[in-house]
């Protein structure tokens, strides 16, 4: 499982830089070479980096600004690509979590984005759901305890198949052991959404700091071991 990256310019030399440099440490590259196709892409996609040409495309100032007001990539690590007209503390007011400054060499860019891996793969664990089926105690108020499944387990929630009926912004007790151990959590969370078919998103809202992190830990392992050996020594000291 490779990170993903959103690289948004129309300048050839750049994307030739950046392309191979990506490849090498195992991130993916979407390129576009628009803003409105790249604006497209984000609303549709989530990416662990996004990478915006800023001084050499037209609005791509504007699309770093924006970029913290999207839905699904407003915490994804950002680069900002300069050329003269933005500073670096513009970008980094704007948003950027790194700068780049061009013209770009392979050697820069190559220490760049080693520096950011670690930023960049906490951010997919931050997302990350692992499909896991283990059995899941909820507690429910003037109901009890009832007995449910769950379908996959990520930092902030779990989605359970639960034979009873679930309403949205319920909340509830939830009691589990993580699978091939003997760490029992118990939290409250709180109905993201319910189908009415006895599925369910459940979003953690009380959550112990022992059991969080215990929670991070087992994740970053299933993580770990789903990513290709150059980043798995990155993953283990996220």
């Amino acid at each position: 499982m490779n990170l993903e990256s959103l690289l948004v310019s129309q300048d050839a030399a750049l994307v030739g830089v950046l392309r191979p440099t990506l490849e090498k440490i195992s991130v993916n590259v979407m390129v576009c070479s628009e803003t409105g196709s790249g604006g497209e892409s984000l609303a549709k996609r989530k990416f662990d980096a996004v990478i915006i040409d800023c001084d050499d495309l037209p609005d791509g100032f504007r699309m770093l600004q924006g970029l913290r007001q999207t839905q699904s990539n407003s915490q994804s690590v950002a680069f900002a690509v300069l050329n003269g007209k933005t500073t670096t503390q513009e970008a980094f007011k704007s948003g950027a979590n790194f700068v780049l400054q061009k013209p770009l060499t392979p050697l820069h860019a190559t220490r760049c984005f080693h520096a950011a891996l670690n930023f960049m793969i906490r951010e997919r664990r931050r997302y990350y759901r692992y499909p896991i089926e283990m059995p899941v105690h909820v507690s429910i108020a003037k109901v009890g305890e009832v007995k449910a499944n769950s379908t996959n387990l990520s930092e902030s929630g779990i989605a359970l198949r639960v034979t009873s009926k679930l309403e949205k912004d319920m909340t509830v007790g939830l009691r589990f052991t993580l699978p091939t151990t003997s760490i029992s959590l118990e939290l409250k969370g709180q109905i993201a959404w319910a189908d009415g078919s006895g599925h369910a998103g459940i979003h953690f809202v009380e959550v112990p700091q022992t059991s969080q992190y215990q929670l991070e830990k087992w994740l970053t392992d299933r993580l770990q071991s789903e990513m290709p050996p150059k980043l798995q020594g990155y993953a283990s000291l996220v």
